[in-house]
């Protein structure tokens, strides 16, 4: 069994985290709107609107994170993608994806048995039974486009079918066209899709928003940017500050637009996206030094999964607290910073208590070398 030697980048991590921070404040954001409190008295509405609707933009950085990661894993254990260990790494995704999935599926269950709002499954079309099998199966977001939206519990997870049905087919992709010369043109026709496949679906808005392509070409954009770092090496300081100047001031100019950006490019700003989002992690540093001032942000990135996955049982005790207290109207901004801090709080216990002995636990057992589980002669 070999073990990843790659540093932990505080880059990476800080994107990770600002990206679930994003993910976070959206959702309240949904809930107790930003702009219709009383902070539209101090900050600009574009401003405040920017901040708290852009969370599904955040699900794509994640992507592009992704991909760069998972590449950059394989690249090191395997040496090459054409000669990843497939079964390694599925063992890996196994681990590290089963027992967060199973353990949330299992509470979202027992909040429905018990008919707690906001966790109940009651539209037309859907059951405890569809949502469990979408979920288990990578195809929530089929299911959510077929039937409606899901509560919020379960709806999150329809990024991870994306992900995880990109990862199912990633290492037999490798294995065959990576052997060809095949392998990058089709990841970058992959990423140039994205318009074009988030503007074909027309009668569906769920789908538009959670359909598979879009979301696999932000991945291969993350799987390019890491072959592109393998093959020309990490950045010099010049070419790193200036690729993390171009990726914040395209993350700026999409959040912050106020639509003008939307009706000069249409679904074309996906791509300046995840165009910036490739610089910044292009531009990540090796070294493993903190980036000033931030190590609150990339503590959240380092349990971005847990928060992810557990945010939303923050964002209904606090909203339901708020209607009850009469404070989500003019006083609503004040239950921001407590979201994110409880989120930020329970997706670190969640990691450290329950997901990551998980994990190793799993790892040691599903990647032991066969000569220790074989029995004695």
């Amino acid at each position: 069994m070999s073990h990843s030697t790659l540093p932990r980048s505080p880059g990476i991590d800080l994107l990770r985290g600002a990206s679930i921070l994003l993910v976070v404040v959206h959702h309240l954001g949904l809930r107790l709107p930003l702009h219709k409190t009383d902070a539209a008295l101090w900050l600009p509405v574009f401003l405040l609107k920017g901040f708290i609707y852009n969370g599904y933009e955040a699900v794509f950085l994640f992507f592009v994170i992704s991909g760069f990661l998972i590449t950059r894993h394989v690249l090191e254990r395997d040496g090459a993608l054409p000669t990843v260990d497939w079964r390694a790494f599925y063992k890996r995704r196994v681990a590290r994806i089963a027992p967060c999935l199973l353990g949330l599926i299992g509470v979202l269950l027992a909040c429905h048995a018990m008919g707690v709002p906001n966790y109940v499954i009651d539209k037309p079309g859907q059951s405890p039974l569809g949502a469990t099998v979408s979920a288990l199966t990578f195809t929530l977001n089929v299911y959510e486009g077929r039937t409606d939206w899901l509560p919020g519990g379960w709806d999150v997870l329809w990024s991870l079918s994306v992900e995880e049905v990109f990862y199912l087919a990633f290492p037999l992709v490798c294995l065959t066209l990576g052997r060809t010369r095949w392998l990058v043109p089709a990841l970058a026709l992959l990423v140039l899709s994205v318009p074009f496949t988030r503007a074909a679906i027309t009668d569906n808005e769920i789908w538009q928003e959670k359909a598979y392509l879009p979301g696999m070409g932000a991945i291969a954009a993350g799987v390019l940017a890491a072959l592109a770092r393998a093959r020309s090496g990490v950045p010099c300081r010049g070419a790193r500050w200036a690729l993390a100047a171009a990726g914040i001031a395209g993350l700026v100019l999409v959040m912050f637009s106020g639509g003008w950006l939307w009706r000069a490019v249409h679904e074309g700003y996906m791509l300046i996206l995840i165009g910036a989002a490739v610089a910044l992690v292009v531009a990540s540093p090796e070294d493993g030094r903190a980036v000033p001032y931030t190590g609150w942000l990339q503590a959240m990135g380092r349990a971005s999964y847990e928060i992810y996955l557990t945010h939303m049982f923050v964002v209904f005790t606090l909203v339901g607290i708020a209607r009850m207290t009469a404070t989500d109207k003019a006083w609503g901004w004040l239950w921001y910073a407590p979201a994110v801090l409880l989120a930020w709080a329970l997706g670190h216990l969640v990691s450290v208590y329950f997901s990551e002995p998980a994990n190793r636990a799993l790892r040691r057992r599903l990647l032991r070398p066969a000569s220790a589980t074989a029995p004695a002669a």
